[in-house]
């Protein structure tokens, strides 16, 4: 696999090896042993799924308590895969990257612990499979909003468009969520 960081340097995009022929394709979605010599994460609670259809837009979530630092891949379909720095203290807090992962493409995404983390159905039906490194934690769950205008995100999609739930639409702005330090 390579691993690369991304504008966020924290963030890292993983490309796996992809054993590709007449019947298909193949390769390691996750090994343990691969990511831990890479210097990656390889203590995951979690397996969690999320189907949405085209359009939906989840997020920008993040857990202050119990924080979570994520691993996605797309097992089908598209999605834009957003992560926003929200460290206070960090130099790139506030700034985000996007990248397409789809199942056609295999990227994973590694999100940190101190980032928020959305996405964007691109697709009819789009599904993200991801794990997590702690468990959920209601208490201490937040949202920034989707659509924050200091975020400049660039969706995919008109805002009229988003399917967005009830708990995204009530989402903080930046500059009034309570963030990491």
């Amino acid at each position: 696999m390579n691993v690369q960081p991304t504008a966020l340097p924290e963030v890292l995009l993983i490309t796996p090896r992809i054993f590709r022929d007449n019947r298909g394709a193949f390769w390691e979605a996750w090994n343990q042993k691969a990511f831990a010599d890479a210097g990656l994460p390889s203590n995951w609670v979690q397996d969690n799924c999320s189907v949405s259809t085209r359009n939906v837009v989840r997020g920008i979530h993040y857990q202050l308590i119990q924080p979570q630092g994520k691993l996605i891949r797309v097992t089908h379909g598209a999605v834009l895969d957003v992560a926003v720095d929200l460290r206070q203290s960090s130099p790139n807090f506030g700034r985000h990257i996007a990248v397409e992962l789809s199942a056609e493409n295999a990227l994973v995404l590694y999100i940190p612990v101190g980032f928020g983390h959305g996405f964007a159905a691109l697709t009819d039906d789009a599904t993200l499979a991801y794990k997590v490194n702690d468990y959920y934690s209601p208490a201490g769950e937040r949202t920034v909003l989707w659509n924050d205008p200091d975020l400049a995100i660039p969706w995919p999609l008109a805002p009229q468009q988003a399917i967005v739930s009830e708990k995204d639409r009530a989402g903080s702005l930046l500059r009034a969520a309570e963030v990491y330090p």
